[in-house]
């Protein structure tokens, strides 16, 4: 399955986001915790350059804890400070404030040294779609200003945005890029609800998550579904949920689109708990076999 999606209006919040950098002291980028590799866009990269950068791990509590903390190592090592947020309920707020505070002194130092008046920090946030940067804005603004939805692509313009005294943001549209290197970049962001369900086919979803969920979680996948093992033939597990779950087309057989829907809806809904769909190990792994 391949999966693609660079909407028009993306191409030119590219534009934008390299118009508007001069503009704003450090960036604010946004990933989901559950995906923090695939979820970063490797265009962002080359566009902020050596512009100061927080990354933010979002929907922390939709991710393995454990997983989580190492990611955050895995940033400081590379020299950027990464903290782990649930912008939902409004936790780790504090710390984007205080991070940026840090990562900024010695220009604001500077400033003051020169004779110029302190100001507000100027972040510009970045992500992709549906990463939950309008939900994160309307959090630190504490107040309803940034459009809010549970779909890719709710966002669509730029829009500065004051937060207390301390920091004005600038949102963006979230970024895809054009093209997925990495077709397993592009099933982890389907996942996780980044891409638009109608551009895919969810049976081929599903046996991805499937045997993702039987690699790193099996005891979860086996309670859930009561299993005692996990068929290796993806028609007989299928069966099994279809059955299990009353996924049944008019003449009693097993409906497999339905059987796919409902797979997907539960891991989105966290019914099978906390879920990190790559470790730094991984991508390790596939950066030395490149």
């Amino acid at each position: 399955m391949t999966i693609q999606w660079f909407p028009g209006h993306m191409a030119k919040a590219r534009r934008e986001v390299t118009e508007k950098l001069k503009l704003v002291d450090i960036i604010f980028e946004l990933v989901d915790a559950r995906i923090p590799y695939s979820s970063r866009n490797p265009m962002i990269d080359e566009i902020i350059q050596h512009k100061p950068r927080l990354v933010l791990l979002n929907k922390a509590d939709m991710a393995d804890k454990d997983v989580t903390k190492e990611w955050i190592a895995y940033f400081e090592k590379q020299g950027v400070k990464a903290i782990a947020i649930n912008s939902q309920a409004g936790e780790g707020m504090k710390k984007i404030t205080q991070a940026a505070q840090g990562l900024l002194k010695e220009k604001f130092d500077r400033m003051r040294a020169k004779g110029v008046k302190p100001r507000a920090i100027r972040a510009m946030i970045v992500g992709i779609p549906n990463a939950g940067k309008s939900t994160l804005i309307n959090r630190l603004a504490k107040k309803n200003i940034a459009k809010t939805g549970n779909t890719p692509g709710v966002t669509k313009a730029q829009q500065w945005i004051k937060v207390g005294k301390e920091m004005e943001l600038l949102d963006t549209p979230g970024i895809l890029w054009p093209k997925f290197e990495d077709q397993e970049v592009g099933m982890k962001l389907a996942i996780t609800g980044a891409i638009k369900d109608t551009l895919l086919n969810l049976q081929d979803l599903t046996i991805y998550a499937i045997r993702f969920l039987e690699r790193q979680y099996p005891e979860r996948l086996q309670e859930r579904y009561q299993l005692t093992d996990i068929p290796e033939d993806v028609v007989a597990l299928f069966d099994h949920i279809g059955k299990l779950r009353g996924c049944l087309s008019g003449g009693g057989l097993i409906d497999y689109d339905k059987v796919a829907e409902l797979v997907i809806r539960e891991i989105r809904s966290e019914k099978f708990g906390p879920l990190s769909f790559e470790r730094p190990a991984d991508i390790q792994n596939l950066q030395e076999n490149e």
